[in-house]
C-alpha cells in the first residue's frame, strides 16, 4: 500500500525560509565584521605611523654639511623596538640614498616621494620578506635647494591580530545570538503547532460513534476556520449515520407487514392443499416440498428482519449512551428468552433458565446483551438438540462484579 502523499509539514515551511535568513544574516554579519575590523586596524596603525613621520620630520636639520636627523639615542631605540612588530625608519634624499635611519627598509618610488610634500602619504612593501606597512612624508629646505623623504615602516602583525578579535568579537556573538533565536523560533512554531497535535491525539482517542464537535478553545486563530469545517463535517456525518440507521430501522419495520403476510398465506395455502394429499404409500405432491421451502425462507427473511431492528435499536442506543452499567444478569436474561422460549414450545422443545435466587451482577450494556442471548438461543434452536438450558452462575469467590459470567449448555 503506498503512503499517502502530502506537502512538507508547516513546521518546515517556516524553518527553511527562516534558516536562510540566519546563513544569510551571518555571512552578512562576518562580512561586515572583516570590513569593519580591516578599516579599523588600518585606520588607528595607519595614524600612528603618520605621526610618527611627522614627529621626524620635524626633528630634521640643515646646516652646511647638509641635512641631520637631531634624535637621542633613545628615541631612536623607541622607534625601532617593538616586542611583536618590526618597525624601521630612514632619511634619504632625492635620489633614494639612505642619510640616517636603516639603510635596509624599504622605500617607495620616486613620484610618490615627491607627491608626499603636503602630506604623509601610505604604501605597501615587503621588508625581510615579510609585508610591511609604511608611510613617506617629504621636506625641503628653507634656504637650501635640498628635500628629503623620512620613511617609516612597521610589520603587519600587530593590526593582523587586532582585525582577527574585532572580527571573533563581532562574528561569535552574532552566531551564538543567531542560535539563540533559531531554537526560540523553533520552540515557538513546535508551541503553536501543538494545540493541532491535540486535536489530532482527541479525534484518535475518539469512539467510531463519538460526532461531537472539536473544542475551538485552544486552537490558534489561523486553523479555526479548518476546525469549524471539521466540525461541520462531524454534524453531516452524524445526520448521514442517522438517516442511515432510520432507513434501515423503518425498511426493516415495513417489510414485516408483507413477510408476515406471506407466512400466512403459505400456511394457509398448504392447509387447504392438504385435502388434496395423496394416500399412504404414495409418492408426496412437487407443491409440498415448496410448501416447505417457502415456510422456511420466510423464517429465515423474518429472523433477518427481526436482527435488523434489532440493529437500527442498539445502534440507536449506544449513539445514545454507550457506557456501560452494573446491571442484574437474571431479569435481563429471563426477559430477553421469553420470545425464543414460546418459539421452542410451538417446534415442541424446550428452553430452562437456571439462575441462582440472588443477584448476579456484571457491568453490561443491555441492550447488547439481550441481543447477544436472542442470538444465541436462536442458533441454539436451530442447529442445538431438544432440550436446551441457560445457566446463570457467579465466579467461584464472588470478589468482584466484574467476575460474574453466564454460560449456556445445549
Amino acid at each position: 500500500m503506498r503512503a499517502p502523499v502530502h506537502g512538507a509539514s508547516v513546521r518546515s515551511q517556516l524553518l527553511w525560509p527562516l534558516l536562510w535568513v540566519w546563513v544569510l544574516g551571518l555571512a552578512a554579519a562576518v562580512l561586515g565584521a572583516y570590513w569593519l575590523a580591516r578599516n579599523s586596524a588600518n585606520s588607528a596603525f595607519d595614524r600612528g605611523l603618520q605621526d610618527e613621520a611627522t614627529a621626524l620630520a620635524a626633528k630634521v636639520t640643515w646646516s652646511d654639511r647638509g641635512p641631520l636627523l637631531d634624535l637621542s639615542r633613545q628615541t631612536m631605540e623607541l622607534l625601532t623596538w617593538d616586542g611583536e612588530d618590526r618597525n624601521g625608519f630612514v632619511m634619504v634624499d632625492a635620489d633614494g640614498n639612505a642619510l640616517a635611519g636603516d639603510a635596509t627598509v624599504p622605500i617607495p618610488p620616486a613620484s610618490v616621494r615627491r607627491s608626499s610634500f603636503a602630506q604623509p602619504l601610505l604604501f605597501d612593501a615587503s621588508f625581510d620578506g615579510e609585508p610591511v606597512r609604511g608611510v613617506v612624508f617629504s621636506v625641503t629646505s628653507p634656504m637650501l635647494d635640498r628635500a628629503v623623504a623620512v620613511v617609516v615602516v612597521e610589520t603587519t602583525r600587530r593590526r593582523t591580530e587586532l582585525m582577527r578579535d574585532i572580527q571573533l568579537s563581532i562574528v561569535l556573538p552574532a552566531l551564538g545570538l543567531g542560535l539563540v533565536s533559531l531554537l526560540l523560533i523553533n520552540w515557538g512554531i513546535r508551541r503553536g503547532l501543538q494545540a493541532l497535535k491535540d486535536v489530532a491525539q482527541e479525534v484518535s482517542r475518539r469512539d467510531a460513534q463519538d460526532w461531537r464537535p472539536l473544542s475551538l478553545t485552544q486552537v490558534p486563530k489561523e486553523a479555526v476556520p479548518l476546525i469549524e469545517r471539521i466540525n461541520t463535517l462531524l454534524v453531516d456525518m452524524e445526520q448521514s449515520s442517522l438517516l442511515q440507521r432510520r432507513f434501515v430501522a423503518d425498511a426493516a419495520h415495513q417489510l414485516r407487514t408483507p413477510v408476515a403476510g406471506i407466512r400466512v398465506l403459505s400456511q394457509a395455502l398448504s392447509q387447504e392443499l392438504a385435502v388434496a394429499l395423496p394416500p399412504a404409500g404414495q409418492a408426496a405432491p412437487e407443491w409440498q416440498a415448496l410448501l416447505v421451502q417457502l415456510g422456511h425462507s420466510t423464517d429465515h427473511l423474518s429472523r433477518l428482519i427481526g436482527q435488523l431492528l434489532s440493529l437500527a435499536r442498539s445502534e440507536t442506543a449506544l449513539s445514545v449512551d454507550a457506557e456501560q452499567e452494573t446491571l442484574d444478569l437474571v431479569p435481563l436474561v429471563r426477559e430477553s428468552a421469553e420470545p425464543m422460549v414460546l418459539r421452542s414450545l410451538r417446534e415442541g422443545r424446550s428452553i430452562v433458565l437456571e439462575a441462582p435466587d440472588q443477584p448476579v451482577f456484571a457491568r453490561a450494556h443491555a441492550l447488547w446483551l439481550g441481543e447477544v442471548v436472542v442470538n444465541l438461543l436462536d442458533n441454539a434452536l436451530r442447529y442445538g438438540g431438544e432440550h436446551i438450558a441457560v445457566r446463570i452462575a457467579a465466579s467461584p469467590g464472588g470478589e468482584a462484579p466484574s467476575r460474574w459470567r453466564m454460560t449456556g449448555q445445549v
